[in-house]
């Protein structure tokens, strides 16, 4: 049994602030499972300090004087992630001009860190899963199977189980990781801990720049504390040495200390309004952000094609058919008559119908002439999502002259997303 002394004196070894009842089972678990070999499953909110633990676990086991590595799997490309992991031989790919060692290979006997393991690619979840079952691997251009003895320990800030569900995530892989699982509570959940850890900032500032120390009064540190900090004890950190830097007098109040907390309103990360009952703001992938923008365009367009139509079947525009589709103009400017309306419609070419055209001997043969045009023009408007995606891709590259980065930002998505969609449509560059 583990005592408080033991778990104390982990603590100040690895400079943890805090005596909060939840942080407390958390090291003593890691403290438990480090002098066994089992896989350890860490979560928690970004910025909770999750990787603390598994420098905990790799320096109270047996593997202690073995190499430790900490990899973030969300910053390692698709393409080259196998590479990084179990190493390449010389010409199995383009720009491999020689044989390199994976992590798995260079850490044997010691311990890896695979953070943010939710953002793993399939591929390599089932190259990972015999590295944890047999503990072999192989090289990317090679047959040759070779061993490894590692330690693995894994984090996550996301709800594994229902990447599992998505079929994002392989089931096996998930309970060969959840072996150990180890919870770190987020900020809001560890009460005085936050007075601590601004305290211990504060100072930390104070020291390297030859300053007083900041210092909260009673009222701000029960403003401090009544805050959720979204972004734990890395916003924590940010607030204190803002404070630190720009007040003059070393005593904070809480009406000082609120000109620094975002308001619920301004709060990063913000969340994302949820599709369904059961569906969570975690879950809202840009994928389904893309769709749904798709869809809506699909419809309004669909709506649209129906107005033009009813339009030349009634020889005009009337009062009617305007009431009738009164949807398409809910979310337009009400002020036509607005200098701005003006100015934004120099641009719009309306839809004139000019009935003088017309005359009664040829008057079916418009209707009809007009209708085959409206379902021909459905004809080609009727893309698959796919094609969409495909068309937006490009035309963001070409704005951006093929830089991956800016064009993953105008589309609203991840660089290494964009670099699976490139490869999946089989985009040049």
């Amino acid at each position: 049994m583990i005592t408080n002394p033991e778990i104390q004196s982990v603590k100040q070894r690895f400079g943890i602030i805090g005596n909060s009842q939840h942080l407390n089972h958390a090291i003593q678990v890691a403290m438990q499972a480090a002098p066994t070999d089992m896989t350890v499953l860490i979560t928690g909110e970004s910025g909770s300090g999750k990787e603390s633990f598994s420098k905990i676990i790799h320096s109270l086991s047996l593997r202690k004087h073995g190499k430790f590595i900490a990899i973030n799997c969300g910053a390692i490309p698709e393409g080259t992630i196998d590479s990084e992991l179990f190493g390449h031989e010389k010409g199995s790919f383009t720009g491999a001009h020689e044989s390199r060692k994976g992590y798995f290979e260079v850490t044997d006997g010691g311990s890896i860190f695979l953070d943010e393991i939710g953002e793993m690619p399939l591929g390599t979840q089932a190259r990972l899963l015999r590295v944890l079952e047999n503990g072999e691997f192989i090289k990317v251009g090679s047959s040759k199977v070779l061993k490894t003895n590692v330690r693995v320990i894994t984090a996550t800030n996301v709800k594994l189980l229902n990447a599992v569900e998505k079929g994002k995530f392989r089931e096996d892989l998930y309970y060969r990781l959840n072996t150990v699982p180890i919870f770190v509570p987020p900020l809001r959940e560890r009460g005085e801990d936050m007075v601590l850890l601004f305290r211990k900032f504060t100072s930390d500032f104070a020291e390297k720049y030859h300053v007083r120390p900041i210092s909260l009064d009673p009222e701000g540190q029960a403003a401090l504390m009544r805050y959720s900090f979204p972004g734990n004890i890395r916003q924590l950190k940010n607030i204190a040495e803002q404070i630190s830097l720009l007040e003059n007098e070393r005593e904070v109040d809480a009406s000082t200390l609120a000109k620094y907390l975002p308001s619920d309103n301004s709060r990063l990360p913000m969340t994302l309004p949820s599709l369904g009952k059961n569906s969570e703001a975690s879950d809202f992938s840009e994928r389904d952000l893309l769709y749904k923008v798709l869809f809506d365009m699909k419809k309004d367009m669909n709506e649209l094609k129906k107005l033009v139509l009813e339009t030349y079947q009634n020889g005009g525009l009337n009062q009617n058919i305007i009431q009738k589709h009164q949807g398409l103009f809910e979310d337009m400017d009400s002020g036509f008559g607005s200098k701005e309306s003006t100015e934004s419609s120099s641009s719009y070419v309306p839809l004139v119908i000019d009935s003088k055209k017309t005359n009664t001997s040829n008057e079916d043969n418009y209707e009809e002439d007009a209708f085959e045009d409206i379902i021909h023009e459905e004809d080609d408007n009727s893309l698959s999502l796919e094609k969409k995606e495909k068309e937006m891709i490009l035309r963001a590259l070409r704005k951006h002259n093929n830089k991956r980065k800016y064009a993953a930002n105008d589309l609203g998505i991840s660089e290494r997303t964009l670099y699976r969609k490139i490869k999946q449509y089989e985009i040049d560059q």
